[in-house]
């Protein structure tokens, strides 16, 4: 994801076209807090778990895996917090736009779902539906930003960090999808390297193992709102 979105940089400041120009820096602009936030947040995740992984001896410094886990940490501050990316995400790279850039990256996902969903054998087949079940969620999430955003934006806001999770492991099933896709079509010309089924099967995991968060999401997006305000400022 983070090479994709950097290359749309190099062709938002360097094509001939201006109007590509213009279209891929909405790109850029709607996807750069998810680089940073959601990225760096799976980035604590998994060191976490490798520090989960090593038991006790991973709690200290012998294995190098507290290290890993601690250096991820910052990642999560020093370009912004998580929280002021996803409200830059909802407010400036959605709501204001009344979400042209969002729909114009739904549309290059739905290309890929389609071809996806043609390809044989099972671990298309789950990753299809997911995909087309995360599209779904997040034009309904963004619909849902788009509209009440004006009216009680503090409602909306609740959703802005799990929106951008939301959106980042949706994207994350795109680039899977993309990815075995390029490999499925190495099998097909008939390459044998054992790198491109485990590239299929490690989409397939995405799917049934990642993007299993995007109903939950979804929900707390949209209704979350309310019992999260609940609570009288004085109760803190």
């Amino acid at each position: 994801m983070a090479y994709v979105v950097a290359a749309a940089v190099d062709t938002a400041t360097r094509h001939p076209d201006r109007e590509e120009r213009i279209r891929q820096q909405a790109f850029v602009d709607l996807m750069i807090p998810v680089v940073k936030a959601w990225l760096t947040e799976t980035g604590n995740e998994v060191t976490s778990l490798g520090v989960q992984i090593h038991g006790g001896m991973g709690f200290i410094e012998e294995t190098g895996a507290a290290q890993h886990f601690r250096d991820a940490r910052i990642t999560t501050i020093y370009e912004g917090t998580t929280g002021i990316q996803a409200l830059d995400l909802i407010g400036r790279k959605v709501a204001r736009d009344g979400g042209t850039a969002l729909k114009s990256l739904v549309a290059q996902m739905i290309e890929v779902q389609k071809v996806a969903v043609q390809q044989p054998g099972e671990s298309f087949k789950a990753l299809a539906a997911a995909l087309q079940e995360g599209i779904a969620a997040v034009t309904t999430a963004g619909t849902y930003i788009v509209t009440h955003y004006a009216q009680n934006v503090r409602s909306v806001a609740v959703g802005a960090v799990p929106f951008l999770r939301l959106l980042g492991i949706v994207s994350g099933g795109w680039m899977m999808a993309r990815a075995a896709l390029a490999a499925q079509a190495k099998i097909d010309a008939g390459d044998m390297d054992p790198f491109y089924p485990a590239k299929i099967n490690m989409a397939h995991f995405y799917a049934d193992h990642v993007m299993t968060a995007i109903r939950g999401l979804t929900k707390e997006i949209v209704h979350g709102g309310a019992s999260a305000l609940a609570l009288d400022d004085a109760h803190f």
